[in-house]
């Protein structure tokens, strides 16, 4: 069962007021008009729309909590939670390649595939990576029994590959030229040649002062 309450980030007790400035926050950050083609985003705004339209409605909330607090009783509350199966089609990728994860838990209410959301106790997604970071993209399934207050956690890490040489040379290169993150260290966002021209030119000038100064 979905928890709405964790879709959200409040607590079981929030108040009408925490509930629509939790929505009014995390339907900004994530509506998909802001973040397009990207499928992650647009389940999450889903997720989000979701909680907010039953937890704003009394009745349905009503309702809900009842539902809820039945569900959590029915998990054995002295077996701690375990991942039977978590599997992926394939661990060895291009980017954009489509792949399919499987998993199935035991014992756990709280279920979350990161770094998608909330997922059920089992089931399959569908997904393709689009950016990987240092050539890896990790998925992490985390299985809670929060009437035990315990979870596990297993992890799959999907590996970047290339057609060719070629294109792996071009997507290095590419990566160079690109506008990186504003940070203290680089206010303006340069990309990563600009420093490595500015390497070879004080290199460069070393080089010369110390040519220089063995000449006289």
């Amino acid at each position: 069962m979905k928890d709405y309450y964790y879709f959200l980030g409040i607590s079981h007790d929030a108040s009408e007021e925490d509930i629509k400035k939790a929505y009014r926050k995390l339907s900004l950050k994530y509506h998909p008009d802001k973040n397009p083609d990207d499928d992650f985003f647009s389940d999450r705004f889903r997720e989000i729309q979701e909680a907010y339209e039953t937890l704003s409605d009394k009745s349905r909330r009503y309702s809900y909590d009842q539902n809820l607090e039945n569900h959590q009783k029915s998990f054995r509350y002295n077996i701690p939670p375990s991942i039977k199966t978590f599997t992926a089609n394939k661990i060895h990728v291009k980017k954009g390649e489509e792949i399919i994860i499987n998993w199935q838990t035991q014992n756990a209410d709280v279920v979350k595939v990161l770094p998608f959301g909330l997922e059920k106790p089992y089931g399959e997604r569908v997904f393709k990576i689009t950016e990987f970071k240092d050539g890896k993209f990790q998925i992490l399934l985390h299985a809670t029994n929060s009437l035990l207050h315990k979870t596990v956690v297993q992890g799959i890490t999907i590996t970047e590959v290339f057609e060719n040489t070629t294109e792996k040379f071009k997507d290095k290169t590419e990566d160079l030229f690109k506008s990186q993150p504003r940070t203290a260290a680089n206010p303006h966002g340069q990309p990563k040649i600009m420093k490595i021209m500015a390497g070879v030119v004080l290199l460069i000038l070393a080089i010369y002062f110390l040519i220089k100064s063995f000449s006289h």
